[in-house]
């Protein structure tokens, strides 16, 4: 993944729902300076999520991998510390 355990995700492009390979993950909005509390989400026996504070709408796809999306690029890879 990228570089953490956790994948997280943006919505930079603005779509309504994101397909995603992982039930857990965070949701950053879009990405900075543009992002949200970056929030842990997770969707339990459920196969979609709404985030609390983008309305994006995540639906689980179990033809995707842990870091992959549907539309391709909205992975996050957070920024290595100093």
């Amino acid at each position: 993944m990228a570089g953490h355990v956790v994948p997280h995700f943006h919505n930079s492009a603005g779509v309504e729902t994101i397909r995603i390979g992982a039930k857990e993950f965070m949701c950053v909005g879009a990405k900075p300076p543009y992002d949200h509390p970056h929030v842990f989400l997770d969707m339990g026996s459920d196969d979609e999520i709404v985030c609390p504070y983008c309305s994006t709408l995540y639906r689980f796809d179990v033809s995707l991998h842990g870091d992959e999306t549907n539309p391709p690029g909205c992975l996050y890879d957070v920024p290595a510390a100093a």
